[in-house]
């Protein structure tokens, strides 16, 4: 009985990691939950990225688990934005509840195995410059609130187009020390505010310039198609 139960749990591993990362954000529902929204961002972040290395490490993928992982980002990401769209209002809120509209799409899409997936930018890249928003408005005293709108309303964009974004710092990032190194990245801008620019500026730059150069690679094979 015990051997089963070993084998079950570590074929179950990684999910038990997704669910683990989905877990603690019912703080964001306590009276002062949004005073965790940075912590549980990053932390999410590097639950995610944990079990991807956990199912390839042990060889323990499977579609079941990619559905669940896909799910639990779904509703992780969907809950962070909320929280944080809640918090400011107005524009913010339209904005965000725009963005979660786009989460759901794009999660719901790659729920189907006869769907191609592979296009667009990850919901948690979404998450990660939220995150550096967060940190740089913070830093400088200014009202995030414009910013908010502008990442939410282009991620929904950039979520749910067909064409790949090239050069994401974290789609680059193969192996588990490169994917460890970008987790670290993350809470080194959390904790050490004179290193927050230019880590935002590495990721935020590289997604503008992905989505310019994938669009671009999209327009040009359109067009290069024959008309019917």
């Amino acid at each position: 009985m015990e051997n089963l139960q070993g084998k079950f749990i570590y074929r179950n591993l990684a999910n038990i990691t997704s669910i683990l990362g989905v877990l603690p954000l019912v703080l964001l529902f306590l009276e002062e939950g949004y005073r965790y929204l940075i912590p549980l961002i990053i932390f999410n972040n590097v639950m995610d990225d944990l079990d991807g290395i956990l199912a390839a490490r042990l060889n323990i993928r499977s579609r079941f688990g990619a559905n669940i992982d896909n799910v639990c980002d779904a509703v992780a990401h969907v809950a962070l934005i909320m929280a944080v769209s809640a918090h400011f209002g107005g524009l913010t809120l339209m904005a965000g509840m725009i963005a979660a509209a786009s989460i759901i799409l794009r999660a719901t899409s790659r729920l189907d195995p006869g769907i191609v997936t592979g296009g667009g930018s990850p919901t948690n890249e979404l998450m990660r410059h939220m995150l550096f928003v967060l940190l740089l408005t913070q830093m400088f005293n200014v009202n995030p609130e414009f910013f908010l709108v502008v990442i939410f309303i282009l991620h929904s964009v950039t979520m749910v187009v067909s064409f790949k974004l090239p050069v994401l710092i974290r789609g680059l990032a193969k192996t588990a020390t490169t994917v460890t190194l970008v987790n670290v990245a993350l809470v080194a801008a959390w904790l050490i505010p004179m290193v927050t620019p230019f880590i935002a500026a590495a990721f935020i730059a590289t997604y503008l310039y992905s989505f310019v150069v994938g669009g671009a690679q999209w327009l040009k094979e359109r067009g290069n198609k024959p008309c019917v």
